[in-house]
């Protein structure tokens, strides 16, 4: 049974550009410790070029759609900040995402309000070991397969809850 004390942690997804150096955040998504979710295309700045065909095969953004539709970087920062301001955010991809919101935060010119750290420094042992078989049991029940960043957050926010429940 879950501890009422025990909060539902915010968790922070983000899709990029390709999977080297040179890529870049093209889509932020949380999924936040009061059920609420957060999800926003993000518009690239004049020198973020690179992009991988691979990248964009997995989820399915094509480079126009962000420049249609994404928002400019400062109000996706911006927007971050008001959400999380004070609070801790995690993921389970923090060498990648923590890269790729620092370069966000950095070219929109806002500092951020909240602090970012890798989902393992709130996993135990146990919630480790039954980690990946509990996913896969949540996405066969969400019935999904996209691979999108609020959607990816909200899988690793159920995945955290049904592994706390089970230990």
């Amino acid at each position: 049974m879950r501890d009422p004390q025990r909060r539902v942690p915010n968790i922070i997804d983000v899709e990029a550009s390709g999977f080297g150096p040179h890529s870049y955040p093209i889509e932020v998504g949380l999924a936040l410790g009061d059920g609420s979710k957060f999800c926003s295309l993000i518009l690239p700045v004049q020198d973020w070029t690179h992009w991988d065909e691979t990248a964009e095969q997995i989820h399915r953004i094509p480079r126009d759609l962000l420049e249609d539709h994404g928002r400019p970087t400062e109000v996706v920062a911006r927007k971050l900040n008001t959400l999380l301001k004070g609070q801790t955010v995690y993921t389970d991809g923090w060498v990648v995402d923590k890269p790729w919101l620092i370069d966000l935060f950095h070219k929109s010119g806002v500092e951020p309000e909240f602090e970012i750290s890798a989902l393992e420094m709130i996993l135990s042992e146990k919630q480790m070991q039954a980690w990946h078989a509990t996913k896969e049991v949540v996405l066969t029940e969400l019935g999904e397969k996209r691979h999108r960043a609020s959607f990816d957050a909200y899988v690793v926010q159920q995945t955290w809850l049904r592994t706390l429940e089970g230990v």
